[in-house]
């Protein structure tokens, strides 16, 4: 293998968006820069042109037309992809605000559960959440004051070994079982 670059492989993308003018201050070129929210194109005379275009697709693009009337408005509803992912909203946005997950449908039966008390401040229950990249947790719904969560379902009881006030249920390749809540303990609990 030899140490040098062959510069002619990059040549062709090189000068790709090189020449782009500027739609604002037509003496700008375009350039290919990076951000902290992906690539875009930025004009070289910045700061004196701010122009500034994104390469990427998370503006709030229409997915697809739901045919659905918005509860808020009477419009149509409309599956859109944003910068956090899918989401339906509605189509006389801005004049209506109306957002919803598109897994809203699957909420009722979540809260129909029973509660777990929260076993660190005994004034709140552990509800499911989802964390940003959709992982299921149960956290405390007193937060921020009480900042207790667990990574699997709650169980109502008391551990065997240390007495921890929860139990948390785990599936395991030999079944399901259940296991102390407490960092200190983890102990699988006998249930003969």
């Amino acid at each position: 293998m030899s140490g040098k670059i062959d510069n002619q492989l990059f040549s062709a993308h090189e000068h790709a968006l090189d020449h782009e003018s500027c739609p604002q201050c037509q003496p700008g070129k375009l350039l290919l820069k990076n951000g902290k929210h992906g690539t875009f194109l930025g004009c070289d005379q910045y700061p004196s042109c701010d122009y500034i275009k994104p390469l990427h697709q998370n503006d709030g693009h229409i997915v697809k037309e739901l045919g659905v009337p918005c509860p808020d408005c009477g419009s149509e509803l409309l599956l859109r992809q944003g910068r956090f992912g899918m989401f339906i909203g509605c189509s006389n946005y801005p004049e209506c605000h109306f957002i919803q997950s598109p897994n809203k449908q699957e909420e009722p039966e979540q809260t129909d559960q029973t509660l777990v008390s929260c076993p660190e401040c005994a004034k709140g229950a552990l509800k499911e959440r989802k964390s940003r990249f959709g992982k299921t947790f149960y956290a405390c719904d007193q937060y921020p004051k009480c900042k207790f969560a667990v990574n699997h379902p709650p169980v109502a009881g008391h551990c065997q070994f240390c007495g921890f006030e929860l139990l948390v249920e785990k599936k395991r390749a030999s079944g399901t079982v259940l296991e102390c809540a407490s960092r200190r303990c983890h102990k699988i609990q006998d249930t003969e």
